[in-house]
């Protein structure tokens, strides 16, 4: 697993995620109707062997475990790779034979090699697993295997945060219990 430490003071609104279709949702979930809510996306595609073993098993968990209305777990199926394999017939099957029940968007395809949203929040691969806090800002970022145990931790540390810890957080005060990564790196 990689996590890199970002500035305590670079607390970003995290980018809206451009996608083309939804599955396991009625709607379209956004940014701003998820407000108030920790949000944990999980960056995968189909063909990727961690993402299978690792990555979607542990955000289905966090789906299973978690309040749906204090933590919304979205997956984002970045296509970066074996475009023609990936298609949304195929996506819409595998969803349906891991189980996976979370709402998962197809990213967009971008104007470059990397989709739209991969590209905007600095994603270098997947699995990658993002935690937005419940006032939209970019919280944690991790590409690869992430231990039970820590995203536990860091979910449990967001949600703690009400009353003087979040509003001396939206005020700019520096914040050192999260790991979290720069963004706009590119993959690689």
């Amino acid at each position: 697993m990689t996590t890199e430490r970002l500035d305590d003071t670079a607390l970003r609104p995290a980018p809206e995620w451009s996608v083309s279709q939804w599955f396991n949702t009625e709607g379209r979930p956004t940014l701003a109707s998820l407000r108030g809510r920790v949000v944990m996306i999980e960056a995968f595609q189909m063909l990727c062997p961690g993402c299978v073993a690792h990555g979607l098993p542990l955000a289905q968990a966090v789906h299973r475990l978690f309040p749906q209305d204090r933590v919304a777990v979205i997956g984002l199926h970045t296509v970066f790779e074996h475009h023609a394999a990936m298609t949304a017939v195929s996506l819409a099957a595998f969803l349906h034979e891991y189980r996976v029940t979370f709402p998962v968007g197809i990213d967009d395809p971008g104007t470059g090699a990397l989709p739209v949203t991969m590209e905007r929040y600095g994603i270098r691969g997947t699995p990658s697993l993002i935690l937005i806090d419940r006032m939209g800002r970019l919280r944690a970022h991790h590409f690869g295997q992430v231990s039970e145990l820590r995203l536990g931790a860091e979910i449990a540390t967001l949600l703690a945060e009400e009353g003087p810890v979040a509003e001396e957080l939206s005020a700019g005060a520096r914040y050192t219990g999260v790991h979290r990564t720069p963004y706009g790196k590119s993959r690689g």
